[in-house]
């Protein structure tokens, strides 16, 4: 079941008797265990309601075994116990034996679960083990992999609509661009654009540039845009502001290394017809980047950006060796390529 699908149940109040949640957005992974507990309703600890973790595994099956006593059903949260992990080199011997335990018992047991259980299982990655197969056959598991784009642009929209204000699909990719594609994050973000708009107003680009906190990446972009432009009192600028930001130095000179060596990446798999989704290394909520890289790239050769890169690593070394201020070197560098 995708994300998609989960909330939609969960939204028509109904319940399964067992659940697997994994994934990297923990933002909506969370939110669909609060939605279940909401549903579930009345919670007592150590009565109906039940959390287990890595240091007592040991105690699922009898906590599935003893009643909910004075309620229907026992809600249990079984939350990052490695059960659904691979093992890695090393057999961990005594968390097989509770898995296979574990999945032979809800195997022998599942009518008696579906009765008076609500058990989720949470974990940031999965394997498909025993286990995994097993839940798989009685329960819903859903990936709560980092969303996509469209998806995270209809998911804005939806917030701003419910509070009356407007935000149309190229500004929601722009605010995303600038702001990431972490879901907690976006929230936060948007609420800020929200109040400042009003009911029946409308979030613009230039009210995303005023009050949104953008992503070092995004403002790197932001600085190669007016490097390749050759504006250089806009890029002494957005490096400045970076440091007002208390963004620090070191890590805003990786960024930036990184950066242009994505742009030489780039650069040479267009050259060589190579798909940059693939050489850029980019996860499907990344792929809006693509366009960016390869009109960036298009501003320097590629010995230019090699250079740079060059650069980079040279004003590093010599920092690190007490020879030169890295603010300076920096500001040095743009200069140099803004000319």
């Amino acid at each position: 079941m995708n994300i998609e699908e989960l909330e939609k149940s969960l939204k028509e109040n109904k319940l399964n008797s067992i659940y697997f949640f994994y994934g990297e957005e923990q933002f909506l992974l969370e939110s669909s265990v609060k939605k279940i507990k909401k549903i579930f309703g009345q919670l007592v600890e150590g009565i109906n309601y039940i959390q287990i973790d890595e240091n007592n595994i040991q105690e699922i099956i009898p906590n599935i075994e003893t009643p909910a006593f004075g309620f229907e059903k026992k809600l249990i949260i079984i939350k990052n116990t490695g059960l659904l992990l691979k093992d890695g080199k090393k057999k961990n011997v005594k968390l097989a034996e509770q898995r296979e335990k574990i999945s032979n018992y809800i195997n022998n047991n599942i009518n008696y679960i579906q009765e008076t259980l609500v058990i989720v299982f949470i974990e940031e990655n999965a394997d498909k083990n025993d286990l995994f197969k097993t839940l798989e056959k009685h329960g819903i598991i859903c990936n709560f992999e980092k969303l996509k784009l469209p998806q995270l642009v209809k998911r804005i929209r939806a917030i701003c609509s419910a509070y009356k204000v407007k935000m149309d699909d190229t500004v929601a990719k722009y605010f995303i661009e600038c702001c990431g594609t972490n879901m907690q994050e976006l929230i936060n973000e948007v609420r800020k654009l929200i109040e400042y708009s009003g009911e029946n107003g409308e979030i613009t680009k230039e009210s995303i540039d005023m009050l949104s906190t953008k992503q070092i990446e995004s403002v790197i972009f932001d600085l190669t845009d007016n490097l390749g432009k050759k504006e250089i009192d806009k890029s002494l600028t957005t490096l400045k502001n970076l440091i007002y930001n208390k963004e620090p130095v070191q890590k805003i000179l990786i960024t930036l290394y990184n950066h242009f060596k994505k742009l030489y990446i780039t650069k040479l798999a267009i050259e060589q017809n190579r798909s940059l989704t693939e050489v850029l290394n980019l996860k499907p909520n990344q792929l809006f980047l693509t366009s960016k890289y390869k009109m960036q790239s298009g501003y320097f050769s590629l010995q230019e950006l090699k250079n740079i890169i060059d650069e980079f690593i040279l004003l590093d070394k010599n920092y690190k060796k007490g020879l030169i201020d890295i603010n300076i070197g920096l500001e040095a560098i743009l200069c140099r390529y803004c000319g």
